[in-house]
């Protein structure tokens, strides 16, 4: 096995996967970083569909909390800078309401339940995108923590929180690069509610812990690259792109497709 040098505690969590499973996992980290890297969110979208196919979501979801958490602590302080931090608190409070009910289905839910909820809701929101709609005057703050508390409904559920919010950033006439700084800055934020709530609800252990040591080290080289990438793309390439994440993503995710995961 390729992590025969691991202390046992760790070593066992992987006595179910193969060696094959394991270079999945990091791939699927690395392709994942890359996006999340360059739009601000995608990381999730990408990641969690494919890692729920080899080890669940109740693995894949803390997993993608731990190494994202320590992979762009990075992209804080500049996206401080440029995003607007009010619209972003004001998404926040809803995240407050909705990542504990996500983190609560998670706990309780049927997997496949929640990965088909996931995907569908995934679906629409990317036909609000791509049907054109766009908001014209200042929406309210209601509104913005509504939309905060689904996104982190999903984001308790299975780390997805990004086609919410970023569905309604773009649906202003917001630059990309103050879209990308608010989804960072707001990952941000959410993170640290996610782990409180993932703590209070046990879903951190030995397993997550080892494979958060085999995926963070790829999730955290595409980060990088991610970033890189971003400066070199235009406000509409930057939609279409993110468009393009999240339709990828919604057909990866349909749990239909899982044996041409494995």
């Amino acid at each position: 096995m390729m992590f025969d040098l691991m202390p046992a505690f760790l070593q066992s969590p992987f006595a179910g996967y193969s060696n094959g499973h394991i270079l999945f996992l990091m791939g699927s980290a690395f392709v994942a970083g890359v996006a999340r890297g360059f739009s601000g969110f995608g990381g999730a979208l990408i990641f969690v569909p494919l890692a729920s196919s080899v080890i669940g979501p109740k693995l894949a979801a803390p997993l993608l909390l731990i190494i994202d958490a320590v992979g762009a602590l990075g992209l804080i302080p500049d996206a401080a800078k440029r995003a607007n931090r009010r619209e972003v608190a004001t998404m926040a409070l809803g995240a407050l309401i909705g990542v504990p009910l996500g983190v609560l289905a998670l706990a309780v839910i049927d997997p496949l339940v929640v990965r088909w909820a996931i995907a569908l809701t995934v679906i629409l929101f990317l036909a609000l995108i791509v049907s054109g709609w766009r908001y014209k005057e200042q929406p309210s703050a209601l509104l913005t923590v509504g939309v905060g508390s689904v996104a982190g409904f999903f984001g308790g559920a299975a780390q997805i929180s990004g086609p919410p919010v970023i569905a309604y950033w773009l649906g202003g006439a917001i630059p990309a690069g103050t879209v990308r700084a608010n989804l960072v800055l707001y990952f941000a934020v959410s993170t640290v509610i996610s782990t409180v709530s993932y703590l209070l609800g046990g879903l951190f252990g030995a397993a997550v812990i080892a494979f958060a040591l085999a995926a963070g080290p790829s999730y955290a080289f595409g980060l990088c690259l991610g970033s890189l990438l971003f400066g070199r793309a235009s406000d509409q390439t930057f939609r279409r792109i993110c468009c393009f994440m999240i339709g990828a993503a919604a057909l990866i995710s349909l749990p239909l497709l899982d044996p041409l995961l494995r």
